[in-house]
């Protein structure tokens, strides 16, 4: 056992829920970001100002979002170069095989293949040969083995958070936008986890709401604290930045999560704010305002496909409802409260 340790430890392979589940999966949500998201916003924007190099460009981008995964999760877990490398083939291929689903697909499979390539590489002479070889066809054959029934299994449990949000818009509204809320300002990605999920539709848009309560009513909830810069580096980057906080006064998170227990089930029963973009885009709330432009990005396809008659006004008020004001006015509002109880204290959301 001290001689597999030793032989892990030299070629950094930390077999970790760190390393896995907060590190690989955040790099894939940024692999994801600079390929699938940021090739749809381009294509969108091409065809609503008619410019045909902006769709064309998009569309060779969002192609491009398998093996964009892969090198971001390669990246993420420190491979040597020719791992790396060859981690695009394996993308490629384990997110065109895994379907709906390809993004979780990617995810397992590129952590196997980019572990195996560590353990053989600069282990023999032929160093180019071996290690190229080795993560690719791990990583192929599993493609071929496995992502069909993970991608299968990753779109049925999204298509049943779907299909009960449809069915339970109250309920589920308050669910996922909770759920999906606290992933986004915990260190994990809800970006991918929606993406894994294949998260659209209402579940999507109590998703955006979610996300959008813990940035937007932290950034707020914060003005006294933090300024500014305060407000711009939380509402539009990220909240994760109170985590240092919410580790030492868990209740600051409270008027956050009760922001979107009550903004998730209006988005789902009163807006009908839904996420037809990319699902990448429902867990990125008012980040770079990608969320908001992948329900615009929704609303437009489907007014071309004729499953929306138009835009309204009332579409446009439930978005800027759901992810600017209610989010401000409520979790200021029950942060208000909470430093009256003493549960918030002076200081208590100063960001280092």
């Amino acid at each position: 056992m001290n001689q597999v340790a030793e032989f892990l430890k030299r070629k950094n392979i930390v077999i970790s829920a760190r390393r896995y589940g907060v590190d690989a999966l955040g790099a894939m949500a940024q692999g994801l970001f600079c390929s699938l998201l940021i090739g749809t916003i381009l294509d969108t924007l091409g065809k609503q100002l008619g410019v045909e190099l902006l769709s064309t460009i998009g569309g060779y981008a969002s192609a491009m979002s398998g093996p964009a995964m892969a090198a971001a999760i390669g990246y993420a877990l420190q491979c040597p170069p020719l791992v790396l490398f060859s981690l695009i083939a394996v993308g490629n291929a384990a997110n065109g095989l895994g379907g709906a689903g390809g993004p979780l697909a990617v995810l397992i499979i590129a952590i196997i293949a980019a572990e195996c390539g560590k353990a053989v590489s600069k282990e023999t002479k032929v160093d180019l040969l071996v290690t190229p070889l080795v993560t690719i066809l791990v990583g192929v054959a599993l493609s071929a083995a496995i992502a069909p029934a993970i991608g299968a299994a990753a779109s049925s449990v999204g298509q049943l958070i779907m299909w009960a949000t449809e069915l339970q818009p109250l309920l589920m509204g308050i669910v996922v936008s909770v759920v999906i809320g606290i992933a986004l300002t915990l260190p994990i990605s809800s970006a991918a986890i929606c993406a894994a999920l294949s998260l659209t539709g209402l579940a999507g848009g109590a998703a955006v709401a979610g996300c959008c309560a813990n940035m937007v009513g932290f950034a707020v909830m914060s003005f006294k604290e933090n300024g500014w810069g305060g407000l711009v580096s939380q509402g539009i980057g990220t909240s994760m930045l109170q985590m240092g906080n919410i580790v030492k006064n868990p209740r600051i998170w409270l008027p956050p999560i009760l922001t979107s227990a009550i903004t998730g089930p209006l988005a789902t029963c009163v807006f009908r704010l839904e996420m037809n973009g990319a699902a990448v885009s429902s867990g990125m709330g008012t980040c770079g305002l990608v969320g908001q432009i992948g329900v615009y990005t929704g609303w437009v396809n489907d007014v071309a496909s004729g499953a929306k008659a138009a835009i309204t006004a009332f579409d446009w008020l439930g978005l800027i409802l759901i992810s600017f004001v209610l989010p401000a006015v409520l979790c200021w509002a029950i942060g208000q409260l909470f430093r009256r109880m003493g549960w918030i204290r002076e200081g208590d959301l100063k960001l280092s």
